[in-house]
């Protein structure tokens, strides 16, 4: 997809494509972690979303709150971050490549596995939110990589197709 001089990039429906996609593929990220979990259960006591809140100030009181469905306790406010990590960067990644359509080179594969290595190997080591790379089992690594490759390719497909529905004349 080339901008042309006549084509213009519809930033609401980019926002919009992208909100959709970002909700959508966290759920596909939920669901990945299910099948290949990233951690062992006392890693994922404390999760990265509560300790990255818990390090920003917020009260345990709040990271460590939960729901309960069908039996299960549900941490809400890692979902809360969860979701609006994958939002956050679906919106960026749809506005981004209506820009820019370079960036869905590998369908968003390649932009997964960048977010990957800058959060999980990068940032939230150097914030001590998670341990270093060297120190996270391997298990991690495959189920973070391959995990970010399906989520972002999801956000492309799903992101996609919604902005050219919203963009298409009727």
């Amino acid at each position: 997809m080339k901008l042309t001089k006549d084509q213009k990039v519809d930033l609401k429906a980019a926002i919009i494509a992208g909100t959709a996609a970002g909700i959508i593929s966290g759920f596909v990220k939920l669901g990945w972690e299910n099948v290949l979990p990233p951690r062992t259960p006392e890693r994922d006591a404390v999760n990265p979303p509560q300790t990255l809140m818990e390090q920003a100030g917020i009260p345990t009181k709040i990271t460590r709150g939960t729901y309960t469905y069908s039996d299960h306790q549900m941490p809400w406010a890692s979902f809360l971050m969860h979701f609006g990590f994958s939002t956050s960067f679906a919106i960026i990644y749809e506005v981004l490549s209506e820009y820019s359509p370079f960036i869905r080179k590998g369908s968003g594969a390649i932009f997964g596995l960048a977010i990957w290595v800058a959060f999980h190997i990068g940032i939230m080591p150097m914030m001590k939110t998670v341990p270093s790379a060297k120190d996270q089992p391997t298990e991690e690594h495959i189920s973070e990589a391959l995990g970010h490759i399906a989520w972002m390719w999801t956000n492309d497909i799903v992101g996609r197709e919604l902005y050219r529905r919203l963009t298409t004349q009727k």
